[in-house]
């Protein structure tokens, strides 16, 4: 069934507030996930709203909770999440770290004791309308072994970055550092498929075609090998060290009813072009690697899809009917 973007918004943020949401994270929670329906994620969209009504029902995000900066100097600034759903704590950290960069040049703001923080390339966007580089990174429950391990140990940890440019939208890179995305090895355990080999390990290291071996004690793979597991080794020091949040193997799967508070941690950064070669030259120089990309042809821009997705919704949004239903109960209970 299609409906329009205000009335998601109005289903999501009701929901989430009658599971326990106060009204501020009700509100940027559904916001955040609208745009995701809005840009073609619908794996990250409204399928996401019984989700955190789980994670508020079940105790394992405090709905009463809202963000509280601990740390602040020059540049840098932390972020205690207090545990709620990330989405106020996060429109906080990229407006205050757009606010740094266009002080000194660059800004960064970490957020500790935090939970799923949805698709990071949205959180993105107003840095890019800013004029500004951004970059994102998060940690998340255990998934990927270290290089030579076979235990899950580091998170999926996603990585983005928001390039603006003088006219047209921007370049959004976004990605997470296993070979293919949780949710498909959940969708296929579910249809009783089979994996290719290639995608998971089981819980002895090895590799597996079997999803629920994969989910229930096994781990993915990391993009590209060892490089792919140095990188998730980064990015987890990026979001546990320096926020002091918790790392993968602490904070229990998000998608297990039972489980603790995950108290993970995000990192958000805002470079100012004008503080280094200037906006003009940054400007010029993105265009000529854009245009040098789309002189191969069949090269897609990153990210083109989902601005394209958002300008052709003039017929509403399509949700799935049993979705639907199950966030309209969740909204009137």
């Amino acid at each position: 069934m299609k409906k329009n973007a205000a009335e998601l918004l109005h289903l999501a943020r009701n929901a989430l507030e009658k599971a326990g949401a106060n009204p501020v994270m009700a509100e940027a929670a559904a916001k955040h996930l609208v745009r995701a329906e809005e840009q073609g994620l619908p794996t990250h969209g409204m399928s996401r709203v019984p989700f955190y009504c789980g994670f508020l029902r079940n105790g394992r995000a405090d709905g009463a909770a809202r963000p509280k900066m601990i740390s602040d100097r020059a540049a840098a600034c932390l972020i205690d999440n207090r545990d709620g759903l990330p989405y106020e704590s996060s429109e906080w950290a990229i407006e205050d770290v757009i606010q740094r960069a266009r002080r000194n040049g660059i800004g960064f703001a970490g957020i500790t004791n935090s939970a799923h923080v949805g698709v990071l390339g949205i959180h993105l966007l107003p840095v890019a309308a800013a004029g500004m580089v951004g970059v994102a990174f998060t940690n998340s429950p255990a998934a990927i072994p270290a290089w030579g391990g076979k235990k899950a140990l580091f998170g999926t940890n996603p990585v983005a970055f928001a390039f603006p440019r003088e006219k047209g939208d921007p370049l959004i890179i976004d990605l997470a550092l296993t070979t293919v995305v949780r949710g498909k090895i959940m969708l296929a355990m579910q249809k009783g498929e089979k994996i290719p080999e290639g995608w998971a390990l089981d819980r002895n290291g090895k590799p597996t075609s079997d999803p629920k071996e994969a989910i229930e004690g096994g781990s993915l793979f990391a993009i590209g090998g060892a490089k792919g597991a140095m990188l998730a080794l980064a990015f987890e020091l990026i979001c546990a060290a320096l926020t002091g949040s918790a790392i993968g193997t602490e904070a229990d799967s998000f998608f297990s009813d039972k489980g603790n508070k995950p108290r993970i941690g995000h990192a958000f950064l805002a470079i100012d072009p004008g503080a280094l070669a200037g906006d003009e030259r940054y400007l010029e120089r993105v265009e000529t690697v854009i245009a040098t990309m789309l002189a191969d042809e069949g090269v897609r821009l990153p990210g083109s899809r989902r601005f394209a997705s958002e300008k052709k919704l003039a017929g509403g949004i399509e949700v799935a009917d049993e979705l639907l239903a199950k966030i309209e109960k969740l909204a009137a209970a």
